[in-house]
């Protein structure tokens, strides 16, 4: 995989690593981009758009009532 360096503040990267428990800059600030692409990736599972079941012909459950 191609690598990029990139300069950060370091008081980001301190505060990155102390809440992250990562020792290593480095690796502290990739398990952050990660997590970041891994939950932006399940966000878009979850949400399907209100016209999908009529698009794909598919049933979807009714929702709950807002309240």
């Amino acid at each position: 995989m191609a690598k990029v360096n990139i300069a950060l503040d370091a008081e980001l990267v301190v505060e990155v690593m102390v809440l992250a428990g990562i020792g290593s800059p480095q690796d502290a600030v990739e398990a952050v981009v990660r997590d970041y692409i891994a939950r932006g990736h399940r966000t878009e599972a979850r949400a399907v758009s209100r016209d999908e079941p009529q698009r794909t012909g598919e049933i979807a459950p009714p929702e709950p009532p807002q309240g």
